[in-house]
């Protein structure tokens, strides 16, 4: 099972790039998203975060390994719980993944069905049971850190998800550790490690009473 690939890119198609991992160049499928974030990146060595999953009729022997890929395994996992809706799989997954996995987990939480229905090929039946059964297991991936023209943030998103799960732990709801972690990201600070970014929460809560 691959999960990981590092290499050079070499090309990037509209629905695939090519990772150049000596000895052998691999193509990657990755959503829109993900081939925007890595498209001025040619010729430099990049890591994806990878599903390996075989695509074809079984019926007739006819299965083609395939690698899906992501910036980090965060997107990996919110990728993977959205093919787990009725309906969606793999290709129709990728296909509807135009937009950040936060804007689209945004839009689960808040029960957009009408917004996620504006996905390429989700419609509006897909759209009600992608938030019948994902809106309470999204909050988490709603917090990623988008950096403007695909910079890396300040804060990288293993600190803030993990940082709003202990805030959860220590009894605030989902809509207060969100506004306390929005609050300490805007200060735009680089925050290298979840202790340093609780403390910054609520020193700034502290100064708000």
């Amino acid at each position: 099972m691959i999960t990981k690939i590092s290499g050079k890119l070499v090309s990037v198609d509209i629905t695939s790039v090519t990772i150049a991992a000596d000895p052998f160049e691999y193509e990657v499928l990755v959503p829109e998203f993900v081939r925007r974030q890595v498209q001025s990146q040619m010729g430099q060595k990049v890591s994806f975060h990878t599903i390996h999953y075989f695509d074809g009729d079984p019926s007739r022997g006819k299965m083609s390994p395939r690698l899906v890929g992501f910036s980090n395994h965060i997107e990996r996992e919110f990728f993977e719980l959205f093919c787990s809706v009725d309906g969606v799989g793999v290709k129709k997954a990728l296909r509807a993944m135009v937009r950040p996995v936060q804007e689209v987990a945004n839009q689960i939480e808040q029960q957009d069905a009408k917004g996620l229905s504006a996905l390429p090929g989700i419609g509006p039946a897909t759209a009600d049971r992608i938030v019948a059964k994902l809106r309470r297991k999204v909050p988490k991936f709603a917090l990623l850190i988008s950096g403007a023209d695909g910079e890396s943030p300040e804060v990288s998103r293993d600190v803030v998800t993990e940082t709003f799960e202990v805030l959860l732990q220590l009894g605030h709801s989902e809509t207060q550790a969100r506004k306390l972690l929005d609050a300490a990201v805007a200060e735009k600070k680089s925050y290298k490690d979840v202790d340093s970014l609780v403390q910054a929460v609520y020193k700034i809560a502290h100064q708000e009473d």
